[in-house]
């Protein structure tokens, strides 16, 4: 992973609970600006719903008005997975690092979605060569690696990025996104597990029952939501917590992808529902536990288009809604530049 993190500020799983206690809120004069603009704008108050809220939201998080979006990124963070061992996936877990090469030569869906969007592209790797343990039979990550993957996370957050747009690669993600979720908030595995990269009824079976298994060896032993995540979680999925905290404390607004993402932010959530206020999640999945997951978190997603692809594609298709959001707030006439009558009062 570089040696770049060894020299990060968290060292220790009760280093990040400290830290989350000290990120900032949303900002109250930015959100107090957008309010009285929005309230001249020649439209009815509301009358465009999520595109006002929206800009609301990426306002309050930057931290200055009007917001922006002259620098967007995706970021992709990818690692593998012990329990794909047991052919949880359709595909080898050596296409994790194919698709990493393929995301560098601009093949990827994402890499089409960037250009659509003007959204920059980084890839992250986190150790391929060595898959986190099997988590059926002992934690898939030691307290060690897994804080160190999410101060690698951490610096992915660079000075100048005006939103970022989270994503993930690694097969067999899923089956620990899944194990995590059903760790963090309980359940039947078979209401968390889905059917990833389109596998069969069978391995679903067999990934249902692993889940299950991992679930039930590590969960007498620990509570907390930091300690279920190592147990249960990746590599990948700990650099997207620490991307997520990173963002906070640099005042940068960020846009889940899928269920990876979204029980990567899970564990923020168990630990204090407002750290992850300045996330919002870009889609639903067809992962029954992506529905599940949002249900519980109370977070409304932007739009269900059957995606279920990964790599940050969703979160990047996002922003195209939300650049349209700022464009119509800071670009729309108020009643009084056009003349138009404003609405009348009483």
């Amino acid at each position: 992973m570089g040696d770049a993190i060894q020299k990060t500020a968290i060292s220790s799983l009760q280093e990040v609970r400290n830290l989350i206690k000290e990120l900032p809120g949303p900002d109250l004069e930015s959100l107090k600006k957008f309010t009285l603009h929005d309230a001249q704008l020649t439209k009815p108050m509301g009358s465009l719903g999520k595109l006002e809220t929206l800009v609301e939201w990426l306002a309050s998080w930057q931290a200055q008005y009007p917001p922006r979006l002259n620098h967007p990124r995706t970021s992709v963070f990818a690692g593998n997975h012990g329990v794909a061992k047991y052919g949880v996936s359709a595909f080898p877990s050596s296409v994790t690092s194919e698709m990493v090469k393929n995301f560098v030569e601009g093949g990827a869906a994402v890499n089409q979605l960037c250009k659509t969007f003007d959204a920059d592209l980084r890839v992250y790797e986190l150790g391929l060569e060595h898959p986190t343990s099997d988590f059926t039979k002992e934690p898939a990550m030691t307290e060690e690696d897994c804080v160190r993957a999410m101060a690698y996370g951490m610096m992915a957050i660079e000075p100048g990025l005006d939103v970022v747009c989270l994503g993930e690669m690694g097969i067999g993600n899923t089956t620990s996104a899944a194990a995590v979720s059903m760790g963090l908030f309980g359940g039947k595995a078979e209401e968390w597990v889905g059917r990833g990269t389109g596998i069969t009824p069978k391995t679903l079976e067999k990934k249902i029952k692993l889940v299950q298994a991992a679930v039930d060896f590590h969960l007498p032993q620990t509570e907390d939501p930091l300690s279920i995540f190592a147990a249960l979680g990746g590599l990948e999925l700990a650099a997207i917590i620490g991307a997520i905290i990173a963002a906070r404390l640099a005042r940068v607004p960020v846009i889940l992808d899928g269920f990876a993402c979204t029980a990567s932010a899970a564990v923020l959530f168990a630990l204090d529902p407002t750290t992850i206020d300045h996330c919002l999640v870009a889609h639903r999945s067809v992962e029954p536990g992506h529905t599940k997951l949002l249900e519980l978190m109370c977070k409304d997603p932007l739009f269900d288009l059957g995606l279920r692809l990964g790599e940050g594609s969703g979160a990047t298709l996002a922003l195209g809604i939300l650049k349209a959001a700022v464009n119509c707030h800071t670009g729309m006439a108020t009643f009084s530049s056009a003349g138009i009558s404003g609405p009348e009062s009483g």
